[in-house]
């Protein structure tokens, strides 16, 4: 007796098999001005300490997050996923993508990281 499956299981399948293969960044909330850079899980966004501005020359960003995560994580996280955005790693924690750099600086204090993000006309 062979099994049939009906057209609702069939549909629950497919939706389920397209999430299993989404990318991880797809599931990853993002900074507010820097919608292009994700935030690593454990990450929270200090809106406050945002700048923003255009110039002629190109766009002026700084952002910060900050967590419990350790650095080496955080830094292993971005190496593997601003490629995948576009970003060309340049050495260290810069990236370069579009005529536009991106550097990453880390602080820690009381077992909480903050990640200081630059984004400047390259």
């Amino acid at each position: 007796m062979k099994a049939k499956l009906r057209p609702f299981s069939l549909i629950r399948l497919v939706l389920l098999l397209a999430f299993l293969a989404a990318p991880a960044w797809a599931q990853t909330a993002f900074l507010q001005d820097l919608d292009d850079v994700p935030l690593p899980s454990g990450l929270v966004e200090d809106e406050a300490a945002g700048l923003s501005f255009d110039k002629p020359s190109g766009r002026i960003v700084e952002a910060e997050a900050s967590g419990a995560l350790p650095q080496g994580e955080v830094r292993d996280f971005y190496a593997r996923t601003l490629p995948q955005l576009g970003w060309t790693a340049e050495g260290g924690d810069r990236f370069l993508r579009a005529g536009e750099s991106l550097s990453l600086s880390y602080s820690e204090a009381g077992g909480s990281l903050t990640v200081h993000y630059t984004l400047q006309p390259e």
